[in-house]
């Protein structure tokens, strides 16, 4: 059978034309799916394109007989016009019928409607829209250009608005309580379709229309007829829910809901809806599920962390730092907490009679590691919560009970932990191991204000260190020193660093004096000299004068002259008192083959008296080594507790008779003895004098800061003065006010500054 294709109508008959087109337009908009052949669409796209493009009327005849031509715009725009509104009027007929039949569905069923209906709708629009592309080219784009009726648009927007204006503004308020239901279903536990709602989303983004540009949209219609009556319905659900349920359920529980409230509307966005919800609706959920219940939530945080309870903690920093100032009492809290924590374990080890230095720095380090640990997993080591426990740390490292006798001490027990650890002992660590206990230290020394203190026994004990050729290794010297340079610059550590040096120029300088030797013989005398920058080494001259003693002094003589010629003009001041000497003994009855004794300089100097007699009083002692007392009693004292000297018997030590006899007997299960120790008296008197030295330091950094200062601004308020001091000396240590008056007071008597006439509280500079 051969087909034959409808005739088109005349081009110049509206009626006929507009006929032929509405049998197309109802088969495209309610029978598509039949499907609409290429010679059908050609026709129709025909039949638009003959009727708009046909030529201007025949002009009348005028009098004359001559024509007088038609306006060709006015004769283009009564084709176009009927056309249009023709093909208007029809769609709102076609809608009206879709409208009515909606209103025999409710609820899901709607949704199921007007979905079909829309897309159904569309679809067909499009083909509309190209089949009248002609209509579009040419009598709507110059309608729209010149601006002649604001409601003409391209024919696929035509569609669209008539959707909006007589289907969506009828059906839109049940169309939305449907929708409203089925995701209340959703969150209630339902499996839904949510395909549906999509759909629906996407209709309503769609009939954003800019009526004015075709080829842009908005979300105008989607915000106030969807997006709007959601947030509120979402408000008013997670209002109900979340009040019963946290006063039901601990806050962990309720913690645990809230965020999974918050992932399940985060999927939603993913799943249905429009990309510009996220904002507002994620902000209210976090309004009502987390904003209003923080007073619960924050009473929950302490039990949570006295029970280390790390999920938790972290879900409840998650849930919290959503909000605006969500964190600040969690990170009061937690800075009271890790205080309290720090503090306690002082106050544990301080009933000790001494506290050990070892025990005092892992003590702080182990609460340090504990809560910073917590605060990189639970708290994601957010900056807040790092300034809480850098502030806590400050205050139980600085102000706990064993720093009440002095504030001080932290400190100072951390130098002397860095030097037990620097110091040779078989209890050594690896150097790997050894490099992370000194990284350790250096946490605990960012928390101590006095960093002059530290520095001061430090260097004390480094001095010790290298003289009695005690260190462990020069690496973890310079490694230390290294971090130290890192964490106070150069100038912290410049002495520090020069002291190494040193070492390394008088080992050069002894090899020199050794070779410079070849001609001269000493007998058993092995002699070495540390040559020390007097500047650099924090190293008191000796407090007693001292023989040397015979078996010495001609390599002494020796050393002087050798030094004097390789260095004309420097002097020689010698350090008697911490050098240190082995002597090798063979007088004893118990061991023939000897004994070697490790002793002080001024031990020695004892000792060899013995070489000429066996026993000697106190006075001859002193006579013969003109030691004062004070460096003589203590030397003895240790001689005769180790019993290489016996006291006559029934005497005293110490008295001028008191006879000092040498024991012939000596017996020891060790062939090296070191009788090189300082007593307990002397250590306090050591560690005593150093503070001493820090207080006559601080006096002349407060000092020499406020004439900084005031050569600076030459003019200065008191309290702005006091205030510049403080922070230019706090990373050395924390000036306080008094000592800083007295220092302004000095000044003023020394005329570096004066008090501006008729203001008290004011200074000015003095060139």
């Amino acid at each position: 059978m051969t087909s034959i294709a409808p005739q088109l109508p005349p081009a110049n008959d509206f009626g006929a034309t507009w006929d032929f087109l509405q049998s197309g337009l109802d088969q495209i908009m309610n029978r598509l799916e039949e499907g609409l052949d290429r010679t059908r669409y050609s026709i129709l796209y025909s039949a638009v394109h003959n009727f708009c493009a046909r030529g201007s009327p025949p002009a009348p005849t005028g009098p004359s007989g001559m024509g007088t031509p038609m306006n060709h715009r006015a004769a283009t725009h009564l084709i176009g016009a009927e056309l249009y509104n023709s093909l208007s009027k029809w769609l709102e007929n076609h809608l009206d019928k879709i409208r009515a039949e909606s209103e025999q569905h409710m609820d899901e069923a709607l949704l199921q409607y007007y979905t079909k209906q829309w897309i159904r709708y569309t679809t067909a629009a499009r083909v509309v829209n190209n089949i009248f592309m002609y209509l579009n080219r040419y009598w709507v784009k110059r309608e729209i250009d010149e601006d002649r009726k604001n409601d003409v648009h391209d024919v696929f927007t035509l569609t669209l608005v008539n959707w909006k204006r007589h289907m969506f503004t009828y059906v839109h308020h049940n169309v939305i309580a449907a929708v409203l239901k089925l995701i209340e279903r959703e969150r209630n536990g339902e499996t839904i379709e949510t395909g549906l709602i999509k759909s629906i989303v996407e209709s309503f983004v769609s009939l954003g229309l800019d009526t004015t540009d075709s080829t842009k949209s908005n979300l105008d219609v989607y915000k106030q007829y969807f997006e709007e009556p959601f947030i509120q319905a979402t408000e008013v659900y997670y209002t109900t829910e979340s009040e019963k349920f946290i006063s039901e359920n601990s806050v962990p529980d309720y913690m645990k809901k809230a965020e999974a409230r918050l992932q399940e509307e985060e999927n939603r966005i993913q799943l249905y809806l429009h990309e510009s919800t996220h904002k507002p609706l994620i902000s209210k959920c976090e309004t009502v599920l987390i904003k209003n219940h923080t007073e619960v939530i924050w009473e929950g945080f302490q039990n949570l962390i006295d029970l280390d309870k790390q999920d938790d903690l972290h879900r409840m920093y998650a849930l919290l730092a959503r909000i605006q100032e969500g964190l600040d009492p969690l990170r009061r809290r937690f800075e009271d907490h890790v205080k309290k924590a720090g503090l306690g374990a002082i106050e544990r080890i301080s009933q000790q009679e001494t506290v050990d230095p070892k025990t005092y720095v892992d003590a702080l380090l182990e609460v340090h590691r504990k809560y910073n640990d917590l605060v990189q997993s639970a708290f994601s080591g957010e900056p807040g919560f790092v300034a809480s426990l850098d502030k806590a740390c400050g205050e139980f490292v600085n102000r706990n009970k064993v720093c009440k006798a002095s504030s001080s001490k932290s400190p100072e027990l951390l130098a002397r932990f860095c030097d037990s650890l620097l110091k040779k002992s078989a209890k050594n660590p690896e150097e790997n191991e050894l490099e992370d206990v000194l990284n350790s230290i250096m946490t605990v020394f960012k928390y101590v204000e006095d960093k002059d203190v530290f520095q001061k026994f430090y260097s004390k004990m480094l001095a010790k260190r290298l003289v009695h050729d005690t260190s462990a290794s020069d690496d973890a010297e310079g490694s230390m020193i290294s971090k130290l340079k890192e964490a106070c610059g150069f100038e912290y550590t410049s002495k520090l660093q020069r002291m190494l040096t040193d070492m390394s120029l008088s080992k050069e300088l002894n090899d020199a004096f050794k070779n410079s030797l070849h001609d001269v013989s000493f007998g058993n005398l092995d002699f070495s000299v540390l040559v020390l920058g007097a500047g650099q080494w924090p190293l008191s001259a000796p407090s007693t004068e001292f023989n040397i003693p015979e078996d010495v002094v001609k390599v002494y003589d020796r050393f002087q002259k050798f030094y004097q010629t390789k260095h004309s003009g420097r002097k020689l001041n010698w350090l008697f008192h911490i050098s240190k000497a082995e002597l090798k003994v063979n007088y004893t009855k118990a061991n023939r083959a000897g004994y070697t004794f490790q002793v002080s300089t001024y031990q020695m100097g004892v000792l060899l008296q013995y070489n000429n007699a066996t026993s000697y009083t106190y006075q001859d002692l002193q006579k013969n080594t003109a030691l004062s007392p004070e460096a003589l009693n203590p030397a003895l004292g240790i001689l005769v507790k180790a019993k290489v000297l016996l006291l006559g018997e029934g005497q005293s030590a110490n008295e001028p008779d008191t006879r000092y006899n040498l024991n012939l007997d000596f017996k020891s299960k060790r062939l090296r003895i070191n009788l090189n120790m300082q007593m307990k008296t002397e250590q306090k008197t050591e560690t005593d004098e150093t503070h001493k030295t820090i207080e006559e330091d601080r006096k002349y950094l407060m000092q020499a800061a406020i004439v900084r200062i005031m050569k600076t601004r030459k003019v200065m308020k008191h309290v702005s003065l006091i205030e510049e001091v403080i922070m230019q000396l706090q990373s050395r240590f924390k000036p306080r006010v008094p000592d800083i008056k007295k220092c302004i007071d000095i000044l003023l008597e020394k005329e570096f500054i004066e008090r501006v006439e008729g203001q008290k509280d004011m200074y000015n500079y003095l060139a």
